[in-house]
């Protein structure tokens, strides 16, 4: 792989020339490997529908509902949630085309406006808001799982983490071993989780057409004991937008999507109004059967719907949402190790991330480093308590990718844009996102602050690890001693590595990639 350029065609394999002396002495070996193209506009859909619909629909009902503190007004906050998202994926509809590098948010706003403010986003990211997410997700389908094990109590601690830790080993040897296997799974799940929602839809809307809506009459869905704050509403926006949080996701993966200037557009105006259908029928259905208290005191929103409604079928709720959670982690696992390839091969991470296996073009470190970060937080964190966290860190984010377009704009008015859309929909979105981080930071100033405090550390490791250019000598000799050499000492390391001052690191990222076998990657990072 070479370390700054992937090229937009499929696995590209070119053999160096060499003699016939040569050949038998070194194992032939790729000039370069790329990302191949195999994401067509199904899959696509589905990378999108994948990522959105995780968990977030099987708990945030119970955080938005006790911030609103209506009925009435968190059906309000999930459709406007919706219209929020289908604002945002507009203008990363024209990012996506306009500077067609896989990364997303961080291409972007590395692109824009520069290293700094592109690494502190990569930061975060790397470091809080994708292995959390993935965290929680994985959390969601183990106490889903066991739900039918315990269903009298919690399921223990242990047994939670050690069933997530196991899905997040399977699903990063699944990413590892093929793209295509990947996707297909992501397809495969995907059409399992619509038909999880769907089931949960129907069995409301026969409830309704029972006649069984009475909390969803306006007399009785608006009715509130106190109205609630605003910085209370802000943070029912915050629990509904972590539902919602993936509509970005195929960004992520771009130099992978076939024809993106068309299939990108297309999913992201295919996918944004259908999860948000679901999900407003789907709260709607949750309100059917259950009043606002049994929601509130669910630990399982849709395991105690499945006991109130489905009966001795009720196990069939457990499993779909556990089947739905699991797509989910296959989609985050996908998406975010491009994340880090991206940020590698842009000099940002190490750029042993940026390597991928060059038969089967997968990025097998990044896999590695994502999984390892997710394990790492779910010893730490709990579900609930991490969702206002990660929601803000990620509304933050998209709130300067999308301030990044309007000075896109200005900076180089006369670029071609493929898509181009009106100047209303990223100010509508900007003036929203200062709304909901403003009050949102007046609500939970600790929450908040220590997001912006983790973000900022980034600042001196980027001057440190990334902006100092001139290191000594001593550092690329450690790279070249422990990093290659003791993993493959039968490589003689001057006539591999040949390092000097006027070295580049990424030349290290080239030559890296002419091993015949590069599955010791792995022991490098496990």
């Amino acid at each position: 792989m070479d370390g700054h350029r992937t090229s937009s065609g499929a696995c590209s394999r070119q053999e160096p020339r060499s003699t016939a002396k040569d050949a038998k002495k070194k194992p032939k070996i790729p000039d370069r490997v790329t990302l191949k193209k195999e994401i067509g506009l199904l899959s696509a859909c589905t990378i999108i529908i994948g990522n959105i619909i995780g968990s977030g629909i099987f708990i945030s009902p119970k955080g938005v509902l006790e911030h609103s503190g209506s009925v009435g007004l968190a059906l309000v906050v999930w459709v406007l949630g919706g219209c929020i998202a289908a604002l945002g994926s507009l203008c990363y509809a024209e990012l996506g085309v306009t500077i067609p590098k896989s990364g997303g948010d961080y291409s972007y706003v590395t692109e824009i406006f520069g290293g700094l403010m592109g690494f502190l986003l990569l930061w975060s990211a790397v470091l809080i808001m994708y292995p959390t997410t993935l965290a929680v997700i994985a959390l969601t389908f183990s106490s889903y799982v066991l739900q039918p094990v315990f269903p009298n109590c919690v399921p223990p601690y242990m047994a939670t983490r050690m069933l997530s830790t196991t899905c997040l080993l399977f699903l990063t040897w699944v990413n590892c071993s093929s793209v295509r296997l990947a996707t297909r799974i992501q397809d495969i799940f995907t059409v399992g989780k619509l038909m999880a929602l769907g089931l949960i839809i129907v069995v409301g809307l026969v409830q309704i057409f029972n006649g069984n809506y009475e909390t969803l009459t306006p007399q009785v869905a608006f009715e509130q004991d106190r109205p609630p704050s605003v910085g209370q509403i802000a943070l029912a926006f915050l629990q509904a937008s972590f539902a919602f949080s993936g509509w970005n996701f195929l960004n992520y993966v771009t130099e992978e999507v076939v024809e993106p200037r068309r299939n990108l557009p297309r999913a992201i105006y295919i996918s944004i109004p259908l999860v948000t259908f679901v999900y407003t029928l789907t709260n709607i259905a949750y309100f059917s059967s259950m009043s606002p208290e049994e929601l509130l005191s669910s630990n399982a929103v849709a395991v105690t719907f499945g006991e109130k409604l489905l009966g001795m079928f009720s196990v069939i709720m457990p499993i779909s949402v556990a089947l739905s959670t699991f797509g989910g982690i296959n989609g985050y696992l996908f998406t975010s190790s491009r994340l880090c390839f991206s940020g590698a091969r842009e000099g940002h991470l190490p750029s042993l991330l940026a390597m991928i296996h060059f038969k089967k073009c997968t990025p097998i470190p990044a896999l590695l480093v994502c999984c390892t970060a997710t394990i790492v937080i779910l010893c730490i964190g709990e579900t609930h308590n991490l969702i206002n966290y990660v929601s803000f860190i990620n509304y933050l984010s998209y709130g300067v990718t999308i301030a990044g377009l309007l000075y896109y704009r200005w900076k180089k008015p006369n670029l071609y844009r493929p898509i181009k859309v009106n100047l209303l929909v990223p100010v509508c979105y900007l003036l929203f996102w200062a709304l909901l981080l403003g009050f949102s930071l007046y609500s939970e100033p600790v929450v908040c602050g220590v997001g912006l405090v983790i973000m900022l550390t980034g600042v001196p490791v980027y001057f440190l690890g990334v902006h100092w250019k001139e290191k000594p000598k001593c550092i690329y000799d450690f790279i070249g001693e422990w990093l290659f050499l003791k993993c493959c000492p039968e490589f003689d390391k001057y006539e591999f590595l040949k390092v000097d001052n006027n070295t580049d690191i990424s030349a290290l990222n080239v030559k890296f990639n002419y091993f015949h076998n590069t599955y010791w990657c792995i022991f490098l990072w496990t």
